[in-house]
């Protein structure tokens, strides 16, 4: 009886690890996303600034305040908030590899096996 009470709270501590994996996946998965699409978009602005007359005037939204600058000075941080969004989705990309392989060793020390995924 009591050997049965340790394998059920051990199977129910191994599905609680593995709920936790998942679900830390499943954020960082998200996580990439946005960054990805916050990437796309100072992409698809940097691509339609970049034809533009250097003195023309453009509208930048700093801290949800719409601020009336020109190209010339919004072309410069738009490219270093790109650079830095691609610098980030790679560390977060090899965080999410990380935790995988985290996850598939656990998986295989633990012996494993979904049944569902």
């Amino acid at each position: 009886m009591a050997e049965n009470q340790i394998t059920v709270k051990k199977q129910q501590e191994l599905q609680q690890q593995y709920t936790n994996y998942k679900n830390s996946l499943q954020q960082l998965a998200q996580r990439i996303g946005d960054v990805e699409q916050e990437a796309e978009e100072h992409k698809l602005v940097l691509d339609t600034l970049q034809p533009l007359p250097k003195d023309r005037k453009c509208f930048r939204m700093i801290n949800g305040v719409l601020v009336e600058r020109t190209v010339k000075d919004v072309t410069p941080a738009l490219v270093t908030n790109s650079e830095g969004l691609k610098k980030v989705l790679e560390e977060l990309v090899k965080q999410y590899k990380r935790q995988q392989d985290d996850m598939e060793k656990w998986k295989k020390k633990n012996n494993i096996q979904v049944v569902q995924q």
